[in-house]
């Protein structure tokens, strides 16, 4: 069986460029829809650059964190021309 860490990461792995998901749709895809809070400490300790952690935002449409800071994450989301 695959653990929920794993399932979150293969999740926000697959966001492509240029497009976000709410931490609720990883949760709800991931296989736990109550897991939102979940997903946000998942990927508060993931480094791995090959899984675009700042892809994921809050389903109000704020931000929310990003373990290299949110300035950070804003910079990345302009980048990939989503902001």
């Amino acid at each position: 069986m695959i653990s929920f860490r794993k399932k979150v990461l293969e999740v926000v792995r697959r966001i492509p460029r240029g497009k976000i998901l709410t931490y609720k749709k990883v949760a709800v895809r991931a296989g736990n829809p109550k897991g939102a809070r979940a997903v946000g400490t998942i990927l508060r300790t993931n480094f791995d650059p090959n899984i675009p952690c700042h892809r994921v935002i809050k389903s109000d449409g704020t931000l929310g964190g990003y373990n290299r800071g949110q300035r950070r994450k804003q910079q990345l989301l302009k980048n990939e021309r989503y902001l």
